[in-house]
């Protein structure tokens, strides 16, 4: 098992970043099934997506083509848990979105893997 470490801040950072970079990549849906808990969930407003309906989800959203996370801060759980939290601008074309989000991360099964992510819009 991994020890939760001082660089914690800079590892879950990264794999928001390559949830987000699969997000523009048209391959969010795939991304969070393979990376999800088996009970884990993304809570969005208007919505509750389990890991099984990831890939219909992200299939039917409309494409994100740009993303910043800003002000990210971690909140250490235990050894082998934390929550990334920070303010995200995200944009559909010419739509701008902007909210509060929380990924509660678990290091399980030899990776980090994603419990919850919440989106709070503004």
């Amino acid at each position: 098992m991994t020890a939760i470490t001082d660089d914690l801040p800079a590892r879950l950072l990264h794999e928001e970043h390559e949830g987000w970079q699969a997000i523009l990549a048209g391959r969010g849906g795939d991304y969070y099934r393979r990376t999800m808990t088996a009970d884990g969930l993304l809570i969005l407003p208007g919505r509750i997506v389990t890991r099984n309906e990831a890939i219909a989800f992200f299939k039917e959203m409309p494409a994100i083509t740009s993303y910043e996370l800003r002000e990210p801060a971690v909140v250490r759980q235990n050894e082998h848990a934390g929550v990334l939290v920070y303010r995200l601008l995200a944009h559909r074309g010419d739509e701008v979105i902007e909210a509060n989000a929380a990924t509660t991360y678990v290091f399980a099964d030899g990776g980090w893997c994603v419990a919850t992510h919440q989106q709070t819009a503004l």
